[in-house]
């Protein structure tokens, strides 16, 4: 039976819910916060803040009117230290995801680390922190270089084969080995061989198109979704959405369905592998010693409370705790880093000496963990790229009860009285800017905009540790705080340092014959684009590097 749907009427439901849910607004201490002037009389700054182009909105705003921003939805806008311990920390019970995204992240990783909140979170995160321990690190240190070992000798005969070879796309390359790390060191699977662009394995082209695709639906995944996702049957839904005419909605469709089923692919063949014995784990890819085998092992010692139930741990390969967060944000920051060296040669030859000279006193060896983990520039670098250009720019959470958020310093309201602090009401839409508060010049002052790894090497500004920033790493929100901070982020540094020591001490880069087209995008996470082409990109040129002692040449090769 054919069924036809009237969609004009369809849409204006829909249009009068964003209505009842935008003007629902109750006065509070927010009325008396300065902000910008409402750009949209139905979104109010909606598509300023989560446009992907919003990087100067983002740096005005904070210039303007300083770290704590009233804009129109209703909602806040929080750098401030103060507000946003509250937030993550201090009364984090009374802050959750917003529901539309909630419920959009049930849908698509299930009811992992993202896709659950309160007890369930707190279970699943007790289960898996120690999953991440130093000690679990070290053992994955000689598969890390393993991994980076394939890259490096694709990259070699790639450059050695071709030397007209244009410019690579060092994003994709930098996808491709994060996804094969987290599937070896974290779910004890391999990916993707890694040898020539044909060999690249689709879950990786998926991660990359997923998040600018939730970004084009994002005001009615956060306006519509918490409605229309408590409507019938699970089954009933997906019937509607394959009705829909949405181009988008279809493409999120078909790439969560097939992230499910590689998770359950997954899944099934280390469960049997578990239940066969140690033998046939240590045969596998990861010999027993990745995450994924851990956490299972584990689970299977905990007591009932404790347990996590096999819909949770198959989760934890779909959500970020394992993969997500492990291959696009850490691949965005390497690629990112990457950009940035290509641009700043004395960097570059910095770092590379840094490398040879350790290297050296190795006899050509590879890093332990603890001697990659002190190398100070590599440090440094890594450090400041992550302050500068945090993957994850902003973060949302709502207020889910009427809430006092005390500041750090006190802020001049519209009728001139100070404040210090804010009077929110349950509904209000917090927008957390891990971008602003990486750069607050307050903290880091004047150069807080400027890229300069060399300050890592000083002792950093005393108003630094005064703030108390309630971030787990070094000072910064680009991983968080609180119980929803990143679990797996000494996984994404180690990652991170692993990649970046292998591919400087091998590589030369410098700008593509396309870098001044190149635009980062201020999508969930931040991705590059070159012209208006939107498939996510990142041409570098790359030439080999040549050791000499206690100096580095590199053999050059044309680009177009």
């Amino acid at each position: 039976m054919e069924i036809s749907l009237n969609w004009p009427l369809v849409a204006a439901a829909v249009l009068i819910l964003v209505l009842l849910r935008r003007f629902s607004h109750k006065k509070s201490g927010l009325d008396n916060l300065p902000g910008p002037v409402s750009a949209s009389w139905l979104t109010g700054n909606f598509q300023q803040l989560f446009d992907p182009k919003a990087w100067k909105f983002h740096e005005s705003i904070a210039k303007t009117y300083g770290s704590t921003v009233r804009i129109h939805g209703p909602g806040l806008y929080i750098f401030d230290p103060k507000a946003m311990h509250t937030v993550l920390i201090k009364n984090q019970d009374a802050f959750g995801k917003i529901e539309g995204l909630q419920a959009m992240d049930q849908l698509i990783f299930g009811n992992g680390l993202l896709g659950t909140h309160g007890r369930h979170h707190r279970k699943q995160r007790k289960m898996l922190s120690p999953v991440f321990s130093a000690a679990h690190m070290r053992d994955m240190i000689p598969t890390f270089f393993e991994v980076s070992s394939k890259l490096e000798k694709a990259l070699k005969n790639r450059l050695q084969s071709c030397p007209q070879i244009q410019d690579i796309d060092i994003l994709s390359w930098m996808s491709r080995t994060a996804l094969e790390l987290i599937g070896e060191a974290g779910l004890g699977y391999s990916f993707d061989p890694l040898t020539n662009d044909e060999s690249a394995h689709p879950y990786s082209r998926i991660m990359k198109e997923l998040f600018p695709t939730v970004l084009r639906m994002q005001f009615w995944i956060m306006n519509v979704l918490p409605f229309v996702s408590r409507i019938g049957s699970a089954s009933f839904r997906r019937f509607m959405l394959d009705l829909l005419p949405w181009k988008d909605a279809h493409h999120l469709r078909d790439m969560t369905d097939y992230i499910y089923n590689i998770a359950g692919e997954i899944f099934e063949a280390k469960k049997l592998a578990l239940e066969k014995g140690d033998e046939v784990i240590a045969q596998q890819v990861g010999r027993g010693k990745d995450l994924i085998s851990i956490l299972m092992r584990e689970n299977m010692k905990a007591s009932g409370e404790d347990r996590l139930d096999d819909d949770e741990v198959l989760s934890q390969i779909i959500t970020s705790t394992l993969t997500f967060a492990a291959m696009d944000t850490t691949s965005s920051a390497m690629a990112r880093l990457l950009h940035l060296l290509s641009k700043h040669p004395e960097v570059q030859e910095k770092l590379r000496l840094e490398l040879n000279e350790a290297k050296h006193q190795k006899q050509g060896h590879d890093f332990s963990y603890d001697e990659l983990t002190t190398l100070p520039y590599l440090d440094a670098v890594c450090r400041e790229t992550l302050r500068l250009y945090p993957p994850a720019p902003i973060v949302s959470r709502i207020a889910i009860q009427d809430v006092v958020i005390p500041l750090s310093k006190p802020i001049a309201g519209l009728d001139g009285t100070e404040m210090y602090e804010i009077a929110v009401p349950s509904g209000t839409l917090i927008v957390l800017s891990i971008f602003n508060a990486n750069r607050n010049l307050d903290l880091w002052g004047k150069d807080a905009d400027e890229w300069k790894p060399d300050r890592w090497l000083s002792p950093l500004p005393e108003a630094l540790a005064e703030a108390r920033i309630p971030g787990i790493y070094s000072h910064l929100m680009t991983f968080l705080g609180g119980g929803h901070s990143c679990i797996g982020f000494k996984f994404s540094q180690l990652e991170m340092k692993v990649i970046i020591s292998v591919l400087v001490e091998n590589f030369q880069f410098s700008p593509s014959s396309k870098d001044s087209e190149i635009i980062w995008q201020m999508t969930p996470i931040t991705a590059p684009i070159v012209g208006r082409d939107n498939h996510a990109q990142l041409p570098i040129g790359i030439s080999l590097a040549i050791d000499k002692g206690m100096f580095t040449t590199s053999e050059s090769y044309e680009y177009d």
